[in-house]
Formats: C-alpha cells, structure tokens, sequence
C-alpha cells in the first residue's frame, strides 16, 4: 500500500495542511481538560465568578478554534483523498490501455472493473483516515500521557494496567479480521464476474431456460460474499463493546482511587475530572487506531491488487526507434509465421506465408478453429507471433509504433460493437474529425443509409449501450461504415457479413470494390458467395496454409476447399 502513496505528490501541500489542522486540532482537545480543571480548582472552589467567566470565554475561543480546524482538515483530506482516487484510476485505466490481449485474459474483465471501482475506493476511504487518524491517534495517545502524568503521576498506574489491556484486544480482533477482508474482495471479484455475465447473457440465458441457473450463481456468490462479510463484523463488533468495557473500569479504578487521594488532601477535584478526561482520550486515540486496524488489512488487500495492474508490463510494446515504412501503401506479407496461444499445446498457426496487395482482395476461408480469426489479428498487432514475421509496407510490425500501424488499418470484428452515443458517433469513432458528407458516404457504401433514414432522427438516433436497440446485421453495417470513413491503406473484415442476407451482402461487396480499389483488403469468411469473387483465396487448416488461389484454380487443386464449397453449393452453381 505504501507503493501507492508515490501518486500522493501532487498533494504534498494539502497534505502538509491536513496535519497542521490535525495537530492544532490535537492540541486544543488536549489543552480543555486542563482548563476545565482551573475552572472547578480555581473559579468553582475559591466562587470566582470573575475568573469562571473568564476561563469559560477561553475554553470556547480554544474549542471553536479546534472545531474549525477539524472541519479544514476533514474539507482538505477528503479533497487530497478524491483527487489521489481520480489519479490513481486514471493510471489504472491509462495502463489497462497498453495491455495485449493476452494480459487482458490473465487478470479478467471483471476484476479489472472491480479494481479500478472498488479496490480504489477503498484505498481512499483509507486514506481518508489516515490523513486524519493515524497523526490525531498517536498525538493524541501520547499527549494525553504527558498530561495525566503532569495532574497526578500516582494514578498513572491505572493506565499501565488498562492501556496494555486494550492494545491486546485490539490486536487479537484485527488478526482475525485479516484474512477475511483479502478474502472479500476475491469474493466480490466472482460476484462481479457473475453478475456481469448474466446481464450481458440474458439473451442467452432466457432463450436456453438457464434463469434459475444463473439466479443459483448468482445467489451462491452473492452468499459467499455476505457470509465472510458477516464472519467479519461479527469479529470486529466485538471491539466496541470490549473497548467501552474496559474505558468504563478504568473509570470506575480512577474515581475510587482518585477518590481516595482528594479525601487524603494529595490531588484535587479538578485534576480528577482532567485526569478522566486525558484517561478517556487515551483510550479513545487506541479506538482511532484499532478502526485503522479494521480499514488497513480490506485496502491492502486491494493495493495489492493495484499494484498488479501496475506493474504488469504489456508483452506488446513500441520500439525504441521506429522504422518508417517506404511507399508500399497498404502490403501485407506473412513469412513463415508461427503462433502459439499463452498455455496452448497445439500451435494456433504454423509456417503461414502469403503477400496481400493493394487493389487486391484477399479472402481466408476454412473450418471452425482454423486460425483465420487468429491469422488476421497479428496484423494490427493484437498479439506478437511466436516465429517469423509479419510485414506491412515492407516493415515489420515490431519495429512499428502500435499508433502509426494502426491509423493504417480498418478493422471491422467478427462481434460488432457499438458505443453509447448517436449513429454519427459511432461511425465517426473511425475518423473523430469526418464531416457530415464523408459519414454520410461511408454508411451509403455499408448499406446502412436506408435503415438509419427510417430511424426518428437519421444520423442523431442514439444508440443504447451494446447496440441493442439495432439488429445485428445492421450492427455489422454501422461497424463497416465505422472502418470505411476511415479510408485506411488496409482493410480487414473478419467475418463481418455473416448477419446479412445474400442480397446485402452482395450489394456491399460491389460497393467495396469501387471504393476500395487502391486498398489491401482482407476479408475472413465462411460463405463461399463471400469470397469466390476475390483476386486470391487462402484456406486454412488446423492452422497452416493448405491452399491459395483463386476460387478456380483452388475447386481444382484443393480438396479442403472443394468440401468447403460442395457443402455451400449445389452441382449446378459450382459449375
């Protein structure tokens, strides 16, 4: 947790504030039981109304001054707190940005979501109280000391017993709470997995009747989180109860023996009540720090799972010095590329090589599992190949900046995915600056300007988050419009007319073909319609190259294709 407190010094000065109002705030809560004490010593015993007046004038110019410096410190910590909260989740997100894939499967969605969220909030609650407490406790402990040592040294002996006391049961309760509180915010990761899975599934959920299922999952996580959390407060209940147990005994020793020595003339009856007063501050300063002991173990337990985030480095990173690639606009060359999944036994692809050219359509074709998807994802450089190299304009996709390689590419993915915001919006999210007119052309060309005309407000229709108020061919087609208004030198759709019907996807292709006659163009299918009219074909099996040409040279020289196309067509369409 001490690792996170580097992102505190932008707020070196407010936090230097928060502990001058602390400290003052100590001292004025220190100094009133002293002149409580002169006032029942000095003005009550000897009737010095005069001086009662007086004292009494000071006691509240000295707690109004401490009331305000309570108020500055909290107004400033929880200013410090939020703003330090605010960094730190957007470093988290800022660096969950450069993650690969692959670090995005190793940790999870969901407990990303819930580290940024929770985990975070519970380091600032904390600090909070640290800012606070962990100055005010210690200062107010061993200040109280000095104070009741300076009333009545005699009666400090109640305190020796008392405060060890106290301190073990503070510990004993804390160590039994630890490991409970790492454990619920493991438990509220599951929660969150489970509960984000049954939302964004309910399609699936409902139509295969798996809602009590999922009710099942969700009750048993929720349960497990409710259990610990209980087992939890039980545990920690028990520090009130114990506390006021032992600050009431401790009261009851200091007014029988402090009693004792006001009837002996050794200590008078304004040192006692100060010396009660500093006795119930001392203990109460244990209280702050054992409520610092509830909070600590739960916001460890969570900067350790932020300093995971951050210090995982992403596999894929940007060369030192980038090569600028020389005027190929758009070639894209595999050579002798293998790649193996993170914990994979079978390797993914092994020994691809095939050059896509500009004004070319390149289409992949083959089974399930095939590596099509996987094959079309080293080229923006979702993952690193494992062997070989994979090469756009002549240079390797390594020795460029993941942004300059990128802004090249129009990637359109097998799952459409939409933003929350209007149809524009989402078309622009390929081209922030398109204007009306190059939006409008881009959704002309993806078939989508007759659907979104018969929207209530055309281009300005919102759209929800996850795109359900679309159908999923027209997600497809706003996704394509997103990539063309981009007009990058490479285009990449990788089974991205699957939802269309053959009249739309037929219409689509010829609109591409005009408008793309000087990209590269690679297309991922599983319809032979899609991609028997592309300048060359590569079919892939269980990871290598089997066949490549054009949809007649391969009906003759591939028999994995040939099955491909006997499945999808009749004898008189192949012919």
């Amino acid at each position: 947790m001490i690792r996170l407190f580097r992102f505190l010094k932008p707020f070196t000065l407010p936090v230097v504030l928060v502990l001058v109002f602390v400290f003052l705030q100590t001292m004025s809560e220190l100094y009133l039981p002293t002149l409580m004490a002169d006032i029942v010593d000095k003005g009550i015993v000897q009737a010095d109304t005069t001086y009662i007046w007086q004292i009494g004038a000071y006691m509240l110019l000295v707690a109004a001054g401490g009331a305000l410096c309570s108020i500055l410190a909290a107004y400033v910590s929880s200013r410090v707190a939020t703003g330090y909260g605010k960094n730190l989740r957007h470093q988290v997100f800022e660096h969950a940005e450069h993650f690969s894939l692959q670090e995005f499967d190793k940790i999870g969605t969901a407990s990303l979501i819930t580290r940024a969220t929770n985990d975070i909030t519970q380091v600032q609650q904390v600090l909070i109280m640290m800012l606070r407490l962990m100055v005010m406790a210690p200062m107010m402990c061993i200040g109280g000391i000095v104070m009741a040592i300076s009333k009545d040294a005699q009666l400090t002996w109640v305190l020796a017993v008392v405060v060890p006391v106290l301190a073990l049961a503070i510990i004993v309760i804390a160590m039994k709470g630890m490991p409970l509180f790492k454990s619920m915010q493991k438990m509220l990761d599951k929660l969150n997995l489970v509960l984000r899975e049954g939302l964004t599934g309910i399609r699936v959920i409902r139509s295969f009747n798996r809602v009590d299922h999922e009710k099942q999952r969700f009750h048993e996580a929720n349960s497990d989180l409710t259990d610990v959390a209980i087992r939890v407060n039980r545990i920690m209940a028990f520090m009130m109860p114990v506390m006021m147990l032992v600050m009431n005994f401790a009261t009851i020793a200091i007014i029988w023996f402090g009693g004792i020595r006001i009837d002996n003339g050794d200590m008078q009856v304004g040192n006692l009540m100060a010396f009660i007063q500093y006795a119930m501050q001392i203990m109460f300063s244990l209280l702050m720090l054992s409520m610092m002991f509830v909070m600590i173990p739960r916001a460890s337990a969570s900067a350790v799972r932020i300093n995971e985030v951050l210090d995982m480095k992403p596999d894929i990173t940007d060369p030192t010095q980038a090569k600028h690639p020389s005027v190929l606009h758009g070639t894209v060359e595999f050579r002798n590329v293998t790649f193996n999944y993170p914990g994979a036994e079978q390797a993914a692809l092994s020994d691809v090589s095939f050059t896509a050219k500009p004004g070319q359509v390149t289409a992949i074709i083959g089974g399930t599992g095939s590596g099509k998807s996987t094959l079309i994802s080293l080229i923006p450089r979702f993952y690193d190949t494992n062997g070989g190299q994979v090469l756009v304009n002549g240079v390797d996709v390594r020795d460029q900046t993941q942004q300059a390689l990128r802004a090249r590419v129009g990637f359109v993915p097998q799952k459409a995915m939409l933003f929350t915001g209007t149809v524009a919006d989402n078309i622009r999210f390929g081209k922030e600056e398109a204007t009306d007119a190059e939006v409008e052309h881009a959704a002309h060309i993806a078939q989508a300007s007759g659907f979104i005309g018969d929207m209530k407000d055309g281009y300005q229709s919102l759209i929800s988050q996850g795109g359900t108020n679309v159908s999923g061919g027209q997600k497809q087609r706003l996704s394509i419009a997103r990539a063309l208004v981009r007009r990058p030198e490479i285009y990449i759709f990788d089974d991205s007319f699957s939802a269309l019907d053959f009249k739309t996807d037929a219409k689509l292709r010829a609109a591409l073909k005009n408008e793309t006659t000087e990209a590269t163009v690679l297309i991922v299918a599983q319809r032979v319609s899609t991609v028997m009219d592309a300048d060359q074909i590569i079919v892939l099996e269980e990871g290598r190259i089997v066949g490549i040409g054009t949809h007649r040279e391969l009906l003759d020289t591939s028999d994995v294709y040939r099955e491909i196309v006997s499945s999808q067509l009749s004898e008189e369409e192949i012919a």
